[in-house]
């Protein structure tokens, strides 16, 4: 089948996907993962694929660009590309359309990365493969290609591995590899969703710069209808493996015809961080009168400097709460081997955490807020520096205290699936921190996990069930109901929905609120995404580089933010660039 690589007019179709359906053979049988999808994608378009894990997105794009598992197969419709059909077409041909019509950026940079192959051979390898290079340019065109991806000091960065790149940086270097061929269709699946905020908004300004450059259609798969609604013309929704609804992507995001369109759009925490602008805050405030007042920005409960005894911002003085965690001077330094200078992880922290409310630490990753979760978990020793818990310095407790201090304070991970013993039922998960310290009998342990589960809401059929047979977010309901095993007054979340989907994020967030209501709990909430933050938290405290940049109420924070760095985390938020009515 010959090839014009002659770019298409804007507007003109490109891709035409017609009554497509794939199935997966299973040991446990056929799989019929997608039914029925009709798309279109016009030459020099954006459309975003929306829908949850499972829900066939990542399947349909994966059909398009012929890189479907060996055990799946479109069974049925076409796929039209620049009128060709690629169903069915020799893998000779299939070989010809990827890279050099039709690139990828796939989701993990470091599963999709060569781990032993440095940056600038993989380049190469796909310059060289679609003769867009000889030997004797190659490593002249490598240079520009990555230069092109925004990576700086690009020829010594061609020389490194993908273990020396951060995040972002990875991520550059695949959107390089897609885009070396120059392909008329870019397919990038949840291209940033492993990533910080402000790195994920810098990676999409630089693909859509890229992108707009070259009159390149792209196919952005991601499970974030804020961001898709901000970077893409228009916008399809799946679920279950098929096509909800389609459209604008506007019109999508502002009036919503299906019911679970509507629930996507009403979990997105991006899309609830926008209506909570400054602009539309107290406005918003007013009208959703279920939701608990915002404490006062003036109450003197988070402080950035210690204060004097007595003075206001001091922990304890005055009309200040009751603090269930008091930090003052916080520092952790790491030897590093073979260094000179030590790494120093957390600079002179200090904060309290009101009785029963949320403080959340928000930073990007390496600006400390995990090393100060792990110190109050009293995982990890201070350098320097008190924490206080309940008045007592953590630091004195040994013996019957320390056991005392580790049931009243636990935490949830952020990865349910690795933070789960998967040989352990359910049951065994939760009943392990009450067998641990002797709490009760037997049979009242096993009563006390059917309530726990209760509170989850999870049914008490899933005791015998093990972790594999669980969904992601019915795991971290699992992780969620063994914190709550010991009666604790403190929960440290690192993370806990970074990696759920939003309508799982949604549920999970609620849960943990009601619990908090009902229990009385205290959360000290570690994120990198401040539109979940805005969701959950009282108390917001911002860290760069390990020191706390800013600290002061959620209403403060979001509303009137005095750092540049807060403000440059709020204007990353996905979807911050939309104009939603409130």
């Amino acid at each position: 089948m010959p090839r014009s690589f002659e770019r298409p007019a804007a507007g003109t179709p490109l891709l035409q996907v017609r009554d497509m359906a794939v199935e997966f053979r299973t040991v446990d049988g056929t799989v019929h993962a997608v039914e029925g999808v009709d798309l279109d994608l016009a030459a020099g378009e954006t459309l975003a694929i929306v829908g949850e894990s499972g829900s066939g997105k990542s399947t349909t794009a994966m059909a398009v660009i012929g890189l479907l598992p060996g055990n799946g197969r479109v069974t049925q419709g076409s796929i039209l590309f620049e009128g060709e059909n690629l169903v069915g077409a020799p893998e000779s041909v299939m070989r010809q359309v990827r890279g050099r019509s039709i690139g990828l950026v796939p989701q993990d940079p470091m599963s999709n990365l060569n781990p032993v192959a440095k940056i600038g051979t993989q380049v190469a390898e796909t310059l060289l493969a679609h003769g867009l290079a000889t030997r004797k340019d190659v490593d002249r065109k490598v240079v520009e290609t990555l230069e092109a991806a925004g990576l700086p000091d690009a020829a010594a960065r061609a020389k490194q591995y993908p273990h020396e790149f951060s995040g972002g940086m990875r991520q550059r270097a695949l959107i390089a590899i897609g885009l070396a061929c120059n392909p008329k269709l870019l397919i990038a699946d949840e291209p940033t969703s492993a990533l910080d905020v402000t790195v994920q908004k810098t990676i999409l300004d630089q693909l859509d710069r890229m992108t707009s450059d070259t009159g390149t259609s792209v196919m952005l798969i991601t499970h974030d209808l804020g961001l898709a609604a901000e970077r893409a013309s228009r916008v399809v929704v799946m679920h279950r493996g098929r096509i909800v609804e389609q459209g604008p992507a506007r019109q999508i995001l502002e009036d919503p015809q299906q019911p679970y369109t509507q629930a996507l759009v009403k979990a997105a925490p991006s899309v609830a961080a926008v209506r909570l602008r400054p602009e539309v805050f107290r406005r918003a405030e007013k009208t959703d009168a279920a939701e608990p007042a915002v404490p006062a920005a003036s109450a003197p409960v988070v402080v950035t400097e210690p204060a004097a005894p007595g003075e206001p911002g001091a922990p304890g003085a005055g009309a200040a709460p009751d603090h269930i965690v008091e930090v003052e001077g916080l520092t952790k330094v790491f030897p590093v081997r073979g260094q000179k200078d030590d790494f120093v992880a957390v600079k002179d922290v200090s904060f309290a955490i009101p009785r029963g409310q949320t403080v959340a630490i928000v930073g990007e990753s390496g600006s400390g807020k995990t090393t100060t979760a792990r110190m109050m978990l009293k995982v990890v020793e201070p350098t320097s520096g008190t924490i206080s818990f309940d008045g007592v310095d953590v630091s004195t407790l040994k013996g019957r205290a320390l056991r005392d201090f580790r049931q009243k304070v636990q935490p949830i991970f952020q990865d349910p699936y690795s933070s789960l013993n998967p040989m352990f039922t359910i049951e065994r998960l939760i009943e392990e921190p009450l067998e641990f310290y002797r709490r009760g009998s037997s049979a009242e342990r096993t009563k006390r996990v059917r309530q726990l589960l209760d509170d989850v809401a999870l049914p008490a059929s899933m005791m015998r069930r093990y972790p594999s047979e669980l969904s992601g977010g019915q795991r971290q309901r699992v992780a969620i109901a063994r914190a709550l095993a010991l009666s604790p007054e403190l929960i440290v979340c690192d993370e806990p929905v970074s990696a759920l989907d939003v309508l799982v994020q949604d549920q999970v967030l609620r849960l943990l609120r009601d619990l908090q209501r009902e229990y009385g709990l205290s959360y000290l909430f570690i994120s990198h995404d401040l539109a979940v933050v805005r969701l959950i938290s009282d108390y917001v405290c911002v860290m760069k580089d390990g020191h706390l940049v800013e600290a002061a109420s959620g209403e403060e924070i979001f509303t009137n933010p005095r750092d540049p760095y807060t403000r440059r985390l709020l204007a990353s938020i996905p979807g911050n660039e939309l104009d939603i009515a409130v």
